[in-house]
This record gives C-alpha cells, sequence and structure tokens, in this order.
C-alpha cells in the first residue's frame, strides 16, 4: 500500500479493525486532499471537516475500547447534494436552494452511518438532478479526473469525480436516468442502479414516477455490494420493496460465487432516433461480448427490445418531475435555462396525459421484461459517446446553446440507460474499456428483476478476469 486512498472501502474497514490505521487518519488523508486538488475537479459542493473530524475521533474510541464494529467502520463517504442531511446545507444543485438546511435526513443518510461510514460533505449534482452533466450556478463543473477539460457526467457527477480522483473510497448516489451508470461510465468507476424498491427513498420522497433509486459509486464490485447490504433495509412507510435475499446470504457473498454458463442478450441499436454509436463505444461494447464468451458465457444478439414511443412518455414524465419541485413562480427566472425548458414543459401537461405516459411507461416496461426473460443478463453500451467537454451540452455564458438543443445532446449521448429505470430492473456500468487517448469507457450490464446478486456475481466475475481498480489518473498520485 503506498497511500491511504489506495485502499478500497472493504480493505480501509478492514484495516481499522487491525489497527492498522484510525478512523482519524483516514479521514484526515481524504480530507486533505480535497482541500489540496478538488479545485481542479469540482466535486464537492459543502465539505463538513469539523463534523467529520469529531465523528472520526468518536470512532478512534469504539476501536480503542474493543467495541463491535460496524462492518463499514470509520471509512469516508459523501451524500449526494440532492439527497437530505440533518443540519447540513443540501442545495439541489441550485442557487435558489444554496441557503437551505433541512431538518431530517434521508434514510439512506442514516442507514449509511449507523453502517460505521463517515461523511465528509456533499457532492456535486447539477439543478435538480435532471442534467446528465454537472454544470451548476453555485460550483465550478464536476470535471472526470481523466481529462479535466471533460465533464463527470450526472447526475451523480460529483460523487463519481470525488471517488475516481482518491477523495473517498465509495460515494452515493442515485439515478432517475442513468444518473449513476453515467458518470460512472466517464470516470472509470463500477456504478450499480439497484431495483426499484430495494434502497429507501424516505422520508419525504414525493417522486410519483418511481423512476429514482440510490446506490453506490465505488471503485470494486465488492465495495458496491457492501454498500447495498448496509443500505437495502425497508424502511416504515416505504410504498415497495424488492424481495429480500434469503436469509444468511448477502450481496458481498454473492461476489464470491462464480456464476455457471448464462446467457447474455446483447444490442447496440440504440432506442433513440438518430442517435449515433462512437467507435470506441461499439468497440468497448465488442470486447465485453468476447470476454464474456471467453468465461463460458453464451452471448446472443436481439432485437432491441424497448420500442421507439417510449421515449416521448420518458421525457412527458421527466418534464413533470421537474415542473413538480416546489419553486417561488418570482425567482423562476434564477434557474437555469435547461430548468426553466423542462418546467414549462412539465407545466402543459393535463394530469390525464401524465397519467397516459406512466401507463405506457409501465405497459412498455413490462413487455420488455418479457421478451428478455429467456436472458440472464442484457449487455449493451453505457453511453453513446466518450466523456463530453465542458460545455458541450450547454454552451458558454457568452455563447449559450438553446435548452432544447441541450436536452436533445443529453438524449443522443445516453440513449440506453433510462428505459431501464423504467422497467425497475438493476443495472450497471463496468469500466472495462479506455479509449486510444486515454479516456474510460463502460459497458452495461442489466439484471433480472430484482437480480442485483446474480448481477454483483457476474461484474466480479468479469472483474477478476479484466481487472480495473488499480488504473487511476495522474491526479491520483498527487
Amino acid at each position: 500500500m503506498a497511500e491511504l486512498h489506495d485502499l478500497s472501502a472493504l480493505d480501509a474497514a478492514a484495516a481499522i479493525r487491525r489497527r492498522e490505521v484510525s478512523p482519524s487518519e483516514l479521514v484526515g488523508h481524504y480530507l486533505d486532499r480535497i482541500d489540496r486538488l478538488d479545485d481542479r475537479i469540482g466535486s464537492f459542493v459543502t465539505v463538513t471537516d469539523e463534523a467529520a473530524g469529531a465523528q472520526a475521533a468518536r470512532a478512534d474510541a469504539a476501536v480503542l475500547a474493543g467495541a463491535d464494529l460496524a462492518p463499514l467502520h470509520g471509512v469516508p463517504t459523501a451524500i449526494k447534494d440532492l439527497n437530505l442531511t440533518q443540519g447540513v446545507p443540501t442545495k439541489f444543485g441550485s442557487a435558489l436552494f444554496r441557503d437551505f438546511v433541512p431538518p431530517v435526513d434521508d434514510h439512506v443518510v442514516t442507514l449509511l452511518r449507523r453502517a460505521g461510514t463517515i461523511s465528509l460533505g456533499k457532492t456535486a449534482t447539477p439543478e435538480f438532478g435532471l442534467p446528465c452533466y454537472t454544470e451548476t450556478d453555485i460550483g465550478p463543473p464536476a470535471r472526470t479526473p481523466w481529462d479535466t477539460s471533460r465533464l463527470a457526467g450526472g447526475s451523480s457527477g460529483g460523487a463519481a469525480a470525488a471517488v475516481a480522483s482518491g477523495f473517498l473510497p465509495i460515494a452515493q448516489g442515485s439515478d432517475g436516468g442513468g444518473s449513476i451508470r453515467i458518470p460512472a461510465s466517464v470516470t472509470g468507476l463500477y456504478g450499480i442502479k439497484p431495483a426499484r424498491g430495494r434502497i429507501s427513498r424516505g422520508p419525504l420522497d414525493a417522486d410519483s414516477s418511481n423512476l429514482s433509486v440510490l446506490g453506490p459509486l465505488a471503485r470494486t464490485v465488492r465495495d458496491a455490494a457492501a454498500f447495498l447490504d448496509a443500505t437495502a433495509a425497508p424502511q416504515p412507510g416505504d410504498p415497495q420493496w424488492a424481495p429480500p435475499l434469503p436469509a444468511g446470504q448477502t450481496f458481498l457473498g454473492w461476489c464470491d460465487r462464480t456464476p455457471e454458463r448464462l446467457r447474455i442478450g446483447r444490442y447496440l441499436q440504440p432506442p433513440i432516433p438518430g442517435a449515433e454509436i462512437d467507435a470506441q463505444c461499439r468497440l468497448a461494447w465488442e470486447n465485453a461480448s468476447a470476454l464474456l464468451e471467453s468465461l463460458g458465457h453464451e452471448v446472443v444478439d436481439i432485437d432491441l427490445p424497448i420500442p421507439p414511443n417510449v421515449i416521448p412518455a420518458f421525457e412527458t414524465v421527466w418534464a413533470v418531475s421537474a415542473a413538480s419541485t416546489p419553486v417561488d413562480p418570482r425567482q423562476e427566472s434564477q434557474l437555469r435555462p435547461l430548468t426553466r425548458h423542462l418546467r414549462h414543459r412539465g407545466s402543459q401537461v393535463s394530469g390525464a396525459q401524465y397519467s397516459a405516459a406512466l401507463g405506457l411507461l409501465s405497459m412498455i416496461s413490462r413487455q420488455a421484461i418479457v421478451t428478455t426473460a429467456q436472458y440472464d443478463a442484457v449487455l449493451t453500451p453505457t453511453l453513446a459517446l466518450p466523456p463530453r467537454p465542458i460545455g458541450w451540452f450547454c454552451g458558454t455564458a457568452d455563447a449559450p446553446i438553446d435548452p432544447a438543443e441541450d436536452f436533445e445532446r443529453q438524449k443522443r449521448f445516453t440513449p440506453y440507460t433510462a428505459v431501464y429505470n423504467a422497467s425497475g430492473q438493476p443495472a450497471a456500468s463496468l469500466p472495462l474499456h479506455w479509449t486510444p487517448e486515454g479516456l474510460p469507457v463502460g459497458v452495461m450490464l442489466v439484471g433480472r428483476p430484482a437480480g442485483e446478486a446474480s448481477l454483483l456475481a457476474l461484474s466480479a466475475q468479469l472483474e477478476a478476469a479484466s481487472p480495473w481498480s488499480e488504473r487511476h489518473p495522474a491526479i491520483w498520485h498527487d
């Protein structure tokens, strides 16, 4: 081990148990890196150094007292700035909420703390989590550390950038249309969108679309599994629960299982009309197919399981979601152009139209699940393009891009991810490819409904066959 940030989350927890490193040492190391280096990356919007130091001191005392330690005792993490944190600002990526301090924690925050993690602050997210890139009016763009002229994706862009830069071993994200998988792809991480109902979105979740779920961004599959073990606990009032694992099983334990021969469907055709697939994204998909076959799995070409008419329905639901965020009409002009554009679209949708769009999403999702039921997993590219330059979506202050064109560019960039938010299936982006220029390109594996366990087992097998966790950007060594 050269540096403390070389430790995975599970390795750090084990080192703390062996008293080879203390929680305070880990927290101090990561806070120092954030302080010295994050002005290049833009991953954090709030750093809670004093609170983290106090929590680390308590964690130190528990170790010295020989107390029973939680699975991730003393491991640093951070919370996406869309998730409520009691007493800590939650800005939702918006200038309108820069001073908002919630009175409660989201359940995922409570569960991560209960698992022993120590939050170092809040990671950057775009306004209300709407775009697939992280450029805001309250901070710098979140950049991929592999090329800081390019974006880290979104909406969990800050979380991904922090983990990829060695500012955290693992981070919490959320995914309503690809917001974990997109930044995982462009920062070279493993990101898994769990099944709908796996992790509670309470206590104040008002998302009627049921598209968004919470999950991890991690350097290793095992760390992501440990995150699920810590947070996949149904909470009172949750409207739906994913089926739990059988008694005695854990998601981490599934990472040690070698999958039997699996039948994997694959498709390349994007559901978004007009989206073109970059040669490197196609190559990543082809190489992943070959790797799966070399491991003994059957890979079968399949037709696109999602008809194009699902896209307008998703857009309708997304726009209504944007419009439902409570904003004083007198302050509407202070929102970003894309946010205003989507809110205007959403405000034009009637209740009957919204209900019909939700119904169509549900019907098509059910049909797609039936169509692919004979396959253990489905393989696609994560994205159609490699990481995009800063300003590629929204332009610059001097040369802004029309928000309608911004939204179209987002669709062409990420045509594959959102349909699996509609279906509720688990889906993961795996960092199996880098371009000749050194940019990461992920591939996406979609599991069976509520099938995170087998998806993690397959992901772990691929990670062992083609390791990625020791591959780091230059900032890692600063």
